[in-house]
C-alpha cells in the first residue's frame, strides 16, 4: 500500500513550497513499518520492505564497504536525503557518503553529498525507483545508483550522471557478479539476492 498525500496549501490555494512540504513531512505520525518520502511533489507514504530485504540490504554494505573511498561510511540506517532543486527527498535502503555528511544537527541530508546510493524495489515504489530516482540521483552528481530490482531478480549500476539521469549502465540477473564502477571498482556478488 502506497498513500500519497497531496502538497500542502496556504489558505487552501497556494502552494507552501518545498520547505512546507518538507515541515508537513516532519510533522506527520507515520505508523510502525511505513516511510515516508517527497516524489513529484507529493508525500508518499510506503510500507517497509519484506523482511529479506535487510538481509540484501547487509550484504551490500559488507561488500562494499572494504572499496569505500576514504572517510567514507555506508549505511542502511533510514535518513532522508534532500533534493531541494527538484523538490525531492528520499529515504534509500542504501546509501554512502563522506561522514561529514551526517555530521548534521538536522534530520534533512544533503543528497547531492552522496557517493552511492540503492534501492531495492517493491510493488509499490518500483516505477519511481526506475525513473523518478534515476533522474534525481544523476542530476544531483551521485556517482554510482545501484538498483536491485527484487521483482525481476536482477541488479543494475547506473554511473556517469548526467542531466537526464545516467549515461552508462549494466545489469546482470541475480547469481550473477555485477561490476560497480569508481570510486568503488569492484564485483558485487548477487548470489544470495534472492528471496528465501
Amino acid at each position: 500500500m502506497t498513500v500519497m498525500a497531496e502538497r500542502p496549501t496556504t489558505n487552501g490555494t497556494e502552494p507552501a513550497g518545498f520547505e512546507g512540504l518538507l515541515d508537513t513531512l516532519d510533522g506527520l505520525d507515520v505508523p510502525d513499518g511505513y516511510r515516508a518520502e517527497i516524489i513529484r511533489g507529493n508525500i508518499v507514504v510506503s510500507p517497509w520492505s519484506k523482511g529479506y530485504y535487510l538481509d540484501v540490504m547487509e550484504l551490500v554494505c559488507d561488500q562494499l564497504r572494504p572499496y569505500l573511498p576514504e572517510e567514507h561510511r555506508i549505511s542502511s540506517a533510514p535518513f532522508l536525503y534532500v533534493f531541494p532543486g527538484v523538490e525531492r527527498a528520499y529515504g534509500p535502503d542504501i546509501h554512502a557518503g563522506h561522514r561529514s555528511v551526517s555530521r548534521s544537527t538536522s534530520n534533512h541530508l544533503d543528497g547531492e553529498a552522496l557517493t552511492f546510493v540503492a534501492e531495492l524495489t517493491s510493488s509499490s515504489t518500483r516505477d519511481d525507483d526506475l525513473s523518478d530516482k534515476v533522474e534525481t540521483y544523476g542530476k544531483a552528481g551521485v556517482p554510482v545508483y545501484l538498483i536491485l530490482d527484487m521483482q525481476e531478480e536482477q541488479a543494475t549500476v547506473l554511473w556517469t550522471p548526467s542531466a537526464k539521469g545516467y549515461a552508462s549502465r549494466c545489469t546482470r540477473p541475480f547469481g550473477e557478479k555485477l561490476p560497480i564502477p569508481v570510486p568503488f571498482d569492484c564485483l558485487l556478488d548477487t548470489a544470495e539476492f534472492t528471496a528465501p
